[in-house]
């Protein structure tokens, strides 16, 4: 048992945890949905997930400070409308332009909400859910309830949802799907090998100790929400790719989605611990419920937030609970190591004497 813990770190429990639930909701689901294990089913649950995942990184960014911004659905609609909106205007901007427009409008919006919490002192659950209203006001005001349709767009933009990056058989990777990989690589490495990501978890877990210590708290926490804020304008312009017709309501009530799906993929709602694969996961998850529902009568469309909010209260009372105990086990055993290869190699030591 001691061997076990060693080896394996209390979030990890969670991981592995989602590991055995997401493929017992997979065969769950495939003994009530006619055809549901066909290839076509992976590819429009993982196309889906692109948008869910790359939000739910900078999500996990901010959270792990022991912050929360739900202002992502309303950045996520406005800067897919605005972008598709630039796009139908002038066809011949080339993509490059118009993803790093996406992403540096996204970081804009997610700069003010680092303003207002890093700087003003305002509590994130309260700053955030004031410019998600903002957001999507700016969004009506900013349509004139115009929709942008697909037939506006230029034909790269649409074509690139189907294009298939790998293709082995009836199975094909969409680019949406390695891009949203590439994202999610990229900022594990972050948080496992830099400084700014070692300094995330320092905040989260005890953010007066980190200041005592020296670390730019206020700056790293603005750095946190800017970076969620740009991501989530990634995910805006991955949601105008998918979708193409942008209406006010693009994006609505996706900030639930992903707030479930960071805290069920293990990040401690509390700050301080958690994980960007841990975050896919649980991303995972919440898309193939989303997906299977929608094609499982039993279930109505009302009844799928309810299900996302079972989940995120399942979520939270388990890191209260059950690996708030073994993460104390956890320490105990890891300490109780410690002080035996220190009596080993003091006894060594006297015996050498």
């Amino acid at each position: 048992m001691t061997l076990l813990l060693r080896r394996v770190r209390p979030e990890q429990v969670r991981e592995l945890t989602l590991v055995f639930i997401l493929v017992a909701v997979v065969a769950f689901f495939a003994t009530q949905i006619p055809n549901y294990l066909a290839w076509q089913t992976f590819t429009d649950i993982s196309t889906g997930l692109a948008i869910i995942a790359v939000a739910a990184v900078g999500q996990t960014l901010v959270v792990l400070t022991r912050n929360i911004d739900l202002s992502i659905g309303s950045v996520v609609g406005l800067v897919a409308y605005f972008v598709g909106t630039l796009l139908a205007g002038t066809p011949g901007m080339p993509a490059p332009a118009a993803f790093g427009i996406a992403i540096a409008m996204g970081g804009a919006l997610g700069a003010v909400n680092g303003v207002i919490v890093a700087f003003g002192r305002v509590p994130a659950v309260v700053a955030t859910l004031g410019t998600l209203a903002i957001y999507r006001v700016a969004l009506v005001e900013l349509s004139g309830a115009k929709t942008v349709t697909t037939d506006s767009l230029p034909a790269w933009l649409l074509n690139l949802p189907r294009m298939s990056v790998v293709s082995l058989g009836q199975l094909d990777v969409r680019p949406l799907v390695l891009l949203a990989l590439a994202v999610v690589i990229v900022f594990q490495l972050v948080l496992s090998y830099l400084p700014y990501g070692r300094r995330l978890f320092a905040i989260g877990s005890n953010p007066d100790a980190a200041r005592v210590a020296g670390l730019p708290v206020e700056r790293d926490v603005f750095v946190a929400f800017l970076l969620s804020g740009a991501l989530a304008g990634l995910a805006g312009f991955l949601f105008l790719v998918r979708f193409g017709n942008i209406t006010v309501v693009a994006g609505q009530g996706l900030e639930l989605q992903v707030v479930a799906a960071v805290v069920v993929g293990g990040v401690n709602i509390f700050g301080g611990s958690g994980s960007i694969v841990g975050a896919l996961a649980g991303a995972t998850l919440i898309n193939v419920l989303q997906q299977s529902l929608i094609r499982w009568p039993a279930v109505s469309a009302f009844a799928q937030d309810a299900i996302l909010g079972l989940l995120i209260l399942l979520a939270v009372a388990s890191d209260k609970v059950i690996l708030g105990r073994l993460r104390t086990i956890w320490v105990q055993a890891r300490r109780r190591d410690e002080e035996r290869a220190a009596a080993t190699a003091a006894e060594q030591a006297t015996h050498g004497a």
